[in-house]
């Protein structure tokens, strides 16, 4: 039997499966008699500190006589509360994504002059080497959108010359041009794997250096390049508040981390793609999505609280969707009482339901937010509160752009690029040493045996 056969475990592999399992197990409570902070987190969930940011601030508790308690969560990037940003650009009737990649990178917000000369840089950074789509993109599709992109990413160290130079200069060259580059990845690999595994017709645009990131996602991805300008802004919104989450969160702690190894950009962006795979992570939203078309089949009547809270509860109980006890969406390492991203992409999302004729699913996704919380709080014993995060209602969003499902990971890579490249920045700026945690070991000590004795 062919051991790499995944339809049928070699039973070798079994065996030895089990074997590592026996010889891995860890006591749990050696955990707290060592005081060993489990993920990096202490009993009440607050990271442990590890580094300094300016970037960017997550707020999620404020100090009241001397005691922390959880408070409206706020998000602000070098300083300026995100629902300023959006809501200076939104008056300005702008696209803001490319501004905020300038604040976050740079520190501060651009002049006229210098948005208008970074948004000309980044379009004319939007070019792939030659037949790179047909030799890299069209020749390995891939069903896993993120795994073609971090493969891109990292067949591109191949065509830098200077590809190891870690100099400032050339390192930030290396992030714009990835940032400039991730949306057509993106598409082109979803295209790739449209036509040649989905067996559907391939489109494949050229990017307008003209139109904002935002909408070039759309124009890139959609056969006939149209869209609103609604669905532009609600895409450019989305793109703002993902691109930036704090240094602790898991792939940008793993940006810190490669980065202060010394390795190139392109190794340090391809490893954060791989954290943000991980459905604790950036895939989030996809449970969400397949959350609620579940609940959409289960749930009769979408306006009756009785029987959305009846199902609400059976997904407590591990008796719904995927029985895994959680209602996807809801509650947030650090947020309690209420994550900014959520209450301002809402009221975006409901006018795009609008537009769509999609009232009575906002109005289901709006009473679930309502519910959910509440029915949490009563059933468990919890250290802080709970509320609809960002991802509650992202692919809620996502899905009514028209966005595959596919594509809804690889997007938040688009944003996060950004935060990425402001680290990267920031760490080759600040750091000296290699980030190097210690771990310690509890195993007992032992005999070497020799083989002829061994049992």
């Amino acid at each position: 039997m062919d051991i790499n056969s995944y339809a049928g475990i070699d039973p070798r592999i079994r065996e030895l499966t089990e074997r590592c399992v026996n010889n891995s197990n860890i006591d749990p409570s050696l955990y707290e008699k060592h005081d060993v902070k489990r993920g990096l987190r202490d009993l009440n969930g607050k990271g442990v500190l590890a580094g300094l940011t300016e970037i960017s601030a997550v707020i999620a508790s404020k100090t009241v006589d001397g005691q922390s308690v959880p408070c409206e969560g706020n998000l602000y990037y070098r300083g300026i509360n995100v629902k300023d940003i959006i809501s200076g650009f939104i008056a300005e009737k702008r696209y803001g994504f490319e501004e905020v990649t300038y604040l976050l990178i740079f520190g501060s917000l651009p002049t006229e002059k210098q948005l208008s000369d970074f948004r000309q840089l980044l379009g004319e950074l939007m070019t792939l080497p030659t037949n790179f789509i047909r030799d890299v993109i069209m020749k390995g599709p891939s069903d896993d959108m993120m795994n073609s992109l971090a493969r891109s990413v990292l067949t591109l160290h191949s065509y830098d010359p200077n590809a190891n130079d870690i100099t400032l200069e050339n390192v930030l060259r290396q992030c714009l041009k990835l940032i400039a580059l991730f949306p057509m990845l993106s598409v082109y690999g979803y295209q790739a794997y449209n036509f040649y595994i989905e067996k559907q017709s391939l489109f494949i645009h050229q990017p307008r250096p003209e139109l904002s990131i935002a909408e070039n996602l759309l124009h890139l991805l959609r056969p006939d390049s149209g869209y609103t300008e609604l669905e532009a802004h609600v895409l450019d919104i989305a793109l703002v508040l993902h691109a930036e989450h704090g240094g602790g969160n898991n792939s940008t702690f793993t940006t810190h981390v490669v980065t202060s190894s010394g390795t190139d950009t392109y190794s340090a962006m391809a490893a954060a793609l791989c954290s943000l795979k991980g459905p604790k992570h950036g895939g989030a939203n996809l449970k969400v999505m397949h959350m609620f078309d579940d609940m959409k089949q289960t749930v009769k009547d979408w306006t009756d609280d009785e029987e959305i809270s009846a199902y609400l509860e059976a997904l407590l109980d591990k008796r719904a969707f995927d029985n895994a006890g959680l209602i996807y969406g809801i509650g947030h390492a650090i947020y309690s009482v209420s994550d900014p991203r959520a209450e301002v992409f809402k009221g975006y999302v409901e006018k795009l339901s609008v537009e769509k004729g999609l009232e009575a699913e906002y109005r289901l996704y709006a009473k679930v937010a309502d519910l959910a919380p509440r029915i949490i709080s009563s059933r468990k014993k919890m250290y802080k509160g709970v509320s609809p995060n960002v991802d509650f209602f992202s692919g809620f969003a996502y899905s009514m752009l028209g966005l595959p499902l596919e594509l809804y990971t690889p997007i938040f890579a688009v944003s996060r690029v950004s935060g990425w490249s402001a680290h990267r920045m920031e760490e080759l700026i600040n750091g000296s040493k290699i980030i190097r945690p210690a771990y310690m070991s509890v195993s007992k000590d032992a005999s070497y045996v020799k083989l002829a004795d061994r049992k």
